[in-house]
């Protein structure tokens, strides 16, 4: 970390815990970096990049408002860091995390790296893990199933936001042993895709068109079974027991998503069980709201709230139950703030409402 900032840029929410953002310059990282900026108790010391260097992060993102200039990541210069959010692809994140953690910097991680349990799953689906050793220490982020544990974590795996989205509709379901089959539709903006675009994400193919994408192979798949399999009553089972069927699609959205989700139920679930189940299951989170109207993404856009939906189809005895998010807040940045949060002390909304 070279580059120079001014002192009084960098006197923000001093005596609070330190913190830098690594991967600053794509769309997740900026949005972190913005949080964290304008949180009331973090002090945001550095954003780090691998381009962009030098250049203070709000000439890259004007809308974020964040005055540092973004520097390299130097190890040496990271004694008195507390926190780190790490926005690496995956593979390129833990050899960073894992060096984070050697100086006792407290980390979330918003790659894939640490969010599978299994190394052989992780293998299959990414290739060879850097840092398998670091697996154990690691707790999934989605806070409001492993609040707990993310509370005393030193890695918190973010979650994917398909995942997030997804596992949200589904876990009272899981809860409650009905899943039997799923099918999960889901649809995404474009800044899904980060910043550098292919021939398929390019805005000339996603303006006034929907794409299918990763069919048959999407790498979030077996993050939602292993989810869905810890939630299960029978804690623990194997995750091949429940084959989850997903499919992403890209549709003509700056940021938002919605996953549709078709329950083939373990017996039959009538309207009025769903609706209790729904509203206890998320009564006391102050960041899910259970709608009575199927969601659409505007209404969470820029913001850390999903809303879920839930209905029984008597004709086919299926349930369909809807997530809707913003994928950069609530599916990656947003929510990362809100585990930091929870793993520094302090209310899981604080800088988030």
């Amino acid at each position: 970390m070279s580059c120079v900032t001014s002192a009084a840029t960098q006197a923000r929410a001093a005596g609070g815990p330190r913190a830098i953002v690594a991967g600053a310059t794509g769309f997740t990282g900026a949005l972190a970096a913005h949080l964290l900026w304008r949180h009331p108790d973090f002090e945001l010391v550095a954003v780090t990049g691998r381009s962009e260097l030098c250049r203070p992060l709000q000439e890259v993102y004007p809308r974020y408002r964040v005055p540092l200039a973004i520097e390299q990541l130097e190890p040496d210069r990271l004694e008195g860091i507390d926190a780190a959010v790490v926005a690496y692809p995956h593979a390129a994140a833990a050899p960073t995390v894992a060096m984070l953690r050697e100086r006792g910097i407290r980390v979330v991680d918003l790659s894939a790296d640490f969010r599978l349990r299994s190394l052989a799953t992780y293998e299959h689906w990414y290739g060879a893990h850097p840092r398998p050793e670091l697996l154990g220490e690691a707790v999934y982020g989605l806070t409001e199933l492993h609040r707990a544990q993310i509370a005393d974590a030193g890695i918190v795996a973010n979650p994917g936001c398909y995942p997030t989205a997804s596992l949200l509709a589904l876990a009272p379901l899981a809860r409650a042993g009905l899943i039997a089959d799923v099918v999960i539709d889901a649809k995404q903006g474009i800044s899904g895709a980060g910043r550098v675009f292919d021939e398929s994400t390019h805005l000339s193919m996603a303006g006034e068109n929907i794409v299918p994408y990763k069919v048959a192979a999407h790498r979030h798949t077996p993050e939602i079974e292993e989810q869905l399999a810890l939630l299960a009553p029978a804690q623990g089972k194997d995750p091949a027991d429940l084959r989850v069927q997903f499919q992403a699609h890209l549709v003509p959205l700056d940021q938002g998503e919605m996953a549709s989700c078709y329950v083939t139920t373990t017996r039959p679930v009538q309207a009025e069980e769903l609706r209790e189940m729904y509203a206890d299951a998320y009564a006391a989170e102050p960041f899910v709201e259970v709608v009575a109207d199927p969601p659409g993404v505007l209404e969470v856009r820029e913001t850390n709230y999903c809303r879920v939906f839930a209905a029984a189809d008597e004709h086919t005895g299926k349930v369909i139950a809807f997530g809707a998010i913003d994928n950069l807040w609530k599916g990656t940045s947003s929510q990362a703030l809100q585990n930091l949060n929870l793993m520094f002390g302090y209310p899981e909304t604080r800088g988030l409402l």
